[in-house]
């Protein structure tokens, strides 16, 4: 691995697979009475959030402490950012303040590779813009593997909102590393030109999916993002492509659905189907854990699947 988690396509299969392996070590760390290993003791851990997060910054937060460091938290709303300081001060601030690794939320682009210039510090990318979410990524191929026991050949349908969904991309790439077919279901105005280029099918309705679907993955419409209205409607949408009882049982049985949060109750997804056995939300939080843990230790130089890291 490179001293920084930027990227998806920065890793091989070789990579991805060592991060998981390292993942299932550490998840016995969670069911202790102490949750807590030296790995990382006298590191110090940034948080550098330029947009809300709840559950990467949170999972971050709490990997980092699990594994002895010392982590900080930056807020962009409560910090000298929103008195004009540029992004390369902020950095160098961070530098200046001993930081060993900075996580980075940012609303554009780009901005974890800028900051990786800044410093010796490592650098993971919790979100850019409309770029990766790598580590989103890596905790939803290990919770499949988890749940199926493989990635390899299995049918993964990722349906919502695309164009706006870094989590998506990232999704993309590292189910195509590990020998995955992906699917993205999606309205036309919510998918981007040449998205077929990055290695996936596209469909317009999920009926085209209903068969042999092994994971749905959903995402939230992010109007946030939208500088126009991509929908008449969000109770359309719902109609059109909310999964809810009735939809989910003309998949294959057992077909797995997730989500990357937060979701919207009532649009991508019903109450019975957030809530059901099926769904496996809670679990990708859980293994979030775990997978940032693993990131850091192995970023950090640690030996692939390195039992003693829990000792």
């Amino acid at each position: 691995m490179d001293r920084n988690l930027i990227r998806i396509r920065s890793l091989d299969r070789e990579d991805i697979t060592k991060i998981l392996e390292q993942s299932k070590v550490f998840l016995e760390i969670l069911d202790r009475p102490i949750k807590k290993v030296p790995a990382l003791r006298g590191k110090v851990v940034v948080t550098l959030f330029f947009e809300p997060s709840t559950r990467t910054r949170m999972s971050f937060e709490l990997a980092a402490k699990m594994l002895s460091a010392d982590v900080l938290n930056f807020a962009a709303s409560t910090s000298s950012a929103v008195k004009g300081e540029s992004l390369k001060d902020t950095a160098l601030t961070m530098k200046a303040l001993g930081a060993d690794y900075i996580v980075v939320r940012h609303t554009h682009t780009g901005a974890p590779e800028f900051i990786a210039k800044q410093g010796d510090f490592r650098v993971i990318n919790g979100g850019d813009g409309f770029g990766e979410h790598p580590t989103q990524a890596l905790l939803d191929l290990f919770t499949i593997r988890q749940k199926l026991g493989r990635l390899e050949g299995l049918n993964v349908a990722i349906m919502g909102d695309i164009a706006h969904s870094r989590v998506a991309r990232s999704n993309i790439f590292a189910l195509n590393k590990m020998g995955a077919n992906v699917r993205l279901v999606a309205p036309p105005t919510m998918l981007p030109v040449n998205i077929e280029k990055l290695g996936a099918e596209v469909h317009y309705r999920p009926d085209a999916i209903l068969e042999d679907t092994d994971v749905l993955y959903l995402l939230r419409v992010q109007t946030e993002r939208q500088k126009d209205s991509l929908l008449p409607s969000l109770k359309e949408y719902a109609e059109l492509f909310g999964v809810n009882g009735d939809l989910l049982s003309k998949f294959k049985k057992d077909v797995m659905v997730m989500h990357p949060g937060p979701i919207n109750r009532g649009v991508e997804i019903s109450h019975d189907v957030a809530d059901g056995n099926d769904t496996y939300i809670e679990e990708q939080v859980r293994n979030g854990l775990v997978v940032r843990m693993a990131v850091l230790y192995l970023l950090e130089g640690g030996k692939e699947a390195a039992h003693e890291a829990v000792s």
